[in-house]
């Protein structure tokens, strides 16, 4: 069955996470554009700053402070939607926390508080969203990461939970497209973005943490989730660095581990400096502050063409063509007045 999703301006998006980076980012270009906003994230004093800096401007939203590992807060989050829009069109899962560290050190207790989060906070939201879309059509936009295709040294219990979202996601659209159920599946696979999430990990590393290059701006993935939760799109990497390192990781496994086994690697997830007490961290609590960046130190990269292509490729193949069309007009010319020189 052929997916119809709607104009975000017709749309109800529930957005988990959204009290920072991504989700946050999301939440405020969606209801630029129109969409009602149910938005749902731990930290009650951040989600009605957000509420309100949306009302303000003419949105319309409601927030739910909810616990995506616990799937009861998960269902609270629907049903919220309902009372007050009637239900939704696109369920975002955004939610997620991360881990520095080997996994040797970390304490086995905080690998399952992750994994309750980035993957069970998950689970109960795509089965939470598949209920009601089954039902009504639309989208199930699952965030998982570059790190789905390609381990990080260093975030290995994170790239684990991401190989898990990929695995389940993947299972998921097949069985629903089995089924000839209207609901359109998609997997954002995020390069590294400027976000909190460095500092709202949990880290065991000796050194505060950040992301190797090439960093982009939140941007790039908010502006693929709302480009797929009006497309049907099977997934997307958000970030040309993500979709090299993936590939890198596929066609030459063997040199990717030895790149990120050296130091030079290691070392361009450390700051230079000393890493803050570990009980700081937003596994164990949530961040009462609205964050879309995290501060990266290097440079940020504010577009991804290979995501802008990946997503339009008609219309790039059309500008690539009518660009060689144009060169070669220049050149023809130019070899024209050439030749007429030599007479």
């Amino acid at each position: 069955m052929a997916v119809k999703l709607k104009n975000l301006k017709q749309q109800t998006i529930v957005i988990t996470g959204a009290s920072s980076g991504i989700g946050l980012t999301t939440a405020r270009m969606a209801a630029k554009r129109g969409a009602r906003l149910v938005l749902a994230a731990r930290s009650e004093n951040a989600l009605r700053q957000l509420t309100d800096e949306i009302r303000r401007t003419g949105g319309k939203a409601i927030y739910v402070v909810a616990d995506v590992s616990k799937q009861e807060d998960v269902r609270k989050i629907a049903r919220a939607a309902q009372e007050a829009f009637g239900g939704f069109d696109t369920w975002v899962n955004d939610a997620g926390v991360g881990i520095f560290g080997k996994l040797e050190e970390i304490k086995i207790e905080d690998m399952r508080h992750l994994f309750e989060t980035n993957f069970w906070g998950l689970v109960y939201g795509s089965l939470e969203a598949v209920k009601h879309l089954k039902q009504r059509g639309g989208a199930l936009i699952n965030i998982g990461s570059t790190v789905s295709e390609r381990v990080v040294h260093m975030q290995g219990i994170y790239s684990t939970s991401k190989h898990a979202v990929k695995g389940f996601t993947d299972a998921l659209r097949m069985e629903l497209e089995a089924d000839g159920a209207p609901v359109s599946v998609t997997l954002i696979k995020p390069a590294a973005i400027d976000t909190p999430f460095p500092r709202n990990a949990k880290n065991y590393m000796d050194k505060e943490a950040t992301l190797p290059p090439p960093v982009y701006a939140p941007e790039v993935v908010a502006q693929a989730i709302l480009h797929c939760a009006e497309v049907p799109e099977r997934d997307v990497f958000a970030g040309g660095g993500g979709k090299g390192l993936a590939a890198l990781g596929y066609y030459a496994p063997r040199l990717a581990d030895k790149i990120m086994e050296s130091s030079l690697f290691v070392n361009t997830q450390k700051k230079n400096k000393p890493a803050r007490p570990r009980e700081v961290n937003g596994l164990d609590r949530p961040s009462e502050h609205l964050a879309e960046r995290g501060g990266y130190e290097g440079h940020t990269m504010e577009s991804s063409l290979y995501t802008q292509a990946s997503l339009r490729p008609i219309a790039t193949v059309a500008l690539v063509a009518g660009a060689g069309l144009a060169v070669a007009a220049l050149v023809r010319a130019s070899q024209n007045r050439q030749n007429g020189a030599r007479r």
